[in-house]
Formats: C-alpha cells, structure tokens, sequence
C-alpha cells in the first residue's frame, strides 16, 4: 500500500513538474511541486529504515 502512495505522489509531482511545457493547457502547480517531492521523500526513507 505504501508503494502505491509513493508512485501517486511521484507520478503527481512529474505532472506538476513536466505538465505546463508538454501540455499546453496543464496549470502551473508552483510550490505543490516542491511538497509533493518532500512528502515522497520522507515516505521512501521511511519505507527503508522499516518504520512503516
């Protein structure tokens, strides 16, 4: 189940990253990018210390 969060949370944060130059119309997310990069992060080394 954890893996499945942290794929989510990359594939959203390559969407707010990537989206606006290769979709025209996609919004541009600003700092949610820099969130979402964190949040995965976090649950990654958590994932590998075992802690969850």
């Amino acid at each position: 189940m954890l893996t499945w969060i942290i794929v989510i949370l990359l594939v959203l944060w390559l969407l707010g990253y990537f989206g606006p130059t290769v979709f025209a119309g996609f919004p541009s997310s600003g700092n949610i990018v820099h969130v979402l990069l964190v949040i995965v992060v976090v649950l990654v080394i958590l994932n590998l210390l075992g802690a969850i």
